[in-house]
């Protein structure tokens, strides 16, 4: 057992200070526990297994001990991948070779191993309580389980799931009803973490009718360099050369952690020729009459109250640049919001699609862990 300061929702402000956003420090509550720490290993070691990484580093007294990354790449390639990334910067952690089996980072050993059968790693060997499962490919129960047959005691999809029986958590919307019996948890996409705090606000203060989302969204590993077969016609097309429409169930998604909306929200995707930092317009209809400062006064009021961490807003005219590396899930741009008549909303929010989301991870992995029973 070791003493162990837990905070929620925190993260690394630097992030938030730089944006110039509103609040300027992102813990919101604290709590000193005799805890042990879980074990975890991160499969798949990609653009979300890697800032999860950071993030973790960056946090203190985390109840979380990465032991193990499943990557194809091995140690050479996951030890440069992690300490050189061409939109973080230069990781600043001593991150090592020790042999063909081993990275460290700031001394802390941690195994790498390579098999793309989840069936054949050695989760129950290593004692693996929880999985940080970053390949966007086991996102189902069958997929995700195959953990749990390795012998990892929990799953946490860094995905929206395919399947309804597992349960979607958005941190600063519903983790409270998180349970420990929950074998595999997901952690939505990056847009509903962005979307659903936010949504939660206007649901709260004035009450959705109905409404529409447009999230402006940066090329992802899933498009193609050059013109190449993809089952998506469009996402065949260069993405850095192109918008490209496609389809999202983000706004969808916000139904299962905001079960008020269900049927309430769609939207669609516009993938844009830059690497990180999206952004969301959502037009709503609410049920009271409001106008622009107003609404901008709830989400101020959230920002520095129970969302704190999660949701921020800004006054600054600020450009995507601007957000990379913010740890919230949403910042407001305040100049932006409009009213028209006096129900029709219109919101804009900052996001990065990669950090701020790795952050949540974290989170979500450390409520597991404050909520685990031996």
């Amino acid at each position: 057992m070791s003493m162990t300061m837990k905070t929620a929702f925190t993260g690394n402000t630097a992030g938030l200070k730089k944006a110039g956003v509103q609040p300027a420090r992102a813990s919101v509550r604290m709590e000193v526990v005799a805890q042990k720490k879980i074990k975890v290993a991160i499969n798949g070691f990609g653009r979300i297994g890697r800032n999860f990484l950071r993030c973790w580093e960056g946090r203190k007294d985390s109840l979380l001990d990465v032991v193990a990354i499943n990557d194809s790449g091995g140690v050479k390639q996951a030890s440069h991948l992690l300490k050189y990334d061409s939109i973080l910067g230069t990781f600043n952690a001593d991150v090592k070779v020790v042999d063909d089996s081993t990275i460290s980072v700031n001394g802390k050993n941690i195994t790498i191993v390579s098999s793309r059968d989840p069936l054949s790693l050695p989760w129950k060997a290593m004692g693996i309580d929880l999985v940080i499962e970053g390949t966007g490919v086991f996102i189902d129960v069958k997929g995700a389980g195959k953990h749990l047959e390795a012998g990892a005691k929990k799953v946490l999809i860094t995905a929206p799931a395919k399947d309804k029986e597992i349960p979607t958590f958005v941190c600063g919307v519903n983790e409270q009803d998180y349970k420990h019996e929950y074998p595999i948890i997901s952690n939505a996409s990056c847009t509903t973490n962005c979307l659903a705090p936010f949504v939660k606000v206007l649901e709260e203060k004035f009450g959705i009718v109905k409404g529409t989302m447009t999230t402006t969204h940066s090329y992802t590993g899933d498009q193609r360099l050059l013109d190449a077969s993809h089952r998506d016609l469009r996402r065949a097309r260069a993405a850095a050369m192109n918008i490209v429409p496609t389809t999202t169930g983000a706004a969808k998604a916000v139904s299962l952690v905001l079960p008020s909306m269900k049927g309430k929200l769609n939207g669609i995707a516009l993938r844009v020729p830059t690497p990180n930092v999206s952004i969301v317009d959502l037009v709503v209809q609410v049920q009271k009459k409001t106008f622009a400062e107003e609404v901008n006064n709830a989400f101020r009021e959230a920002c520095n109250g129970p969302l704190k961490g999660i949701l921020a807003i800004t006054d600054e005219p600020l450009v995507s640049v601007d957000f990379r590396c913010t740890d919230v899930s949403s910042t407001v741009d305040a100049a932006l919001t409009m009213v028209m008549g006096d129900d029709m909303v219109k919101v804009v929010a900052w996001y990065d699609n990669e950090w701020g989301y790795s952050q949540r991870v974290v989170d979500l992995a450390e409520i597991t862990a404050q909520k685990w029973e031996a």
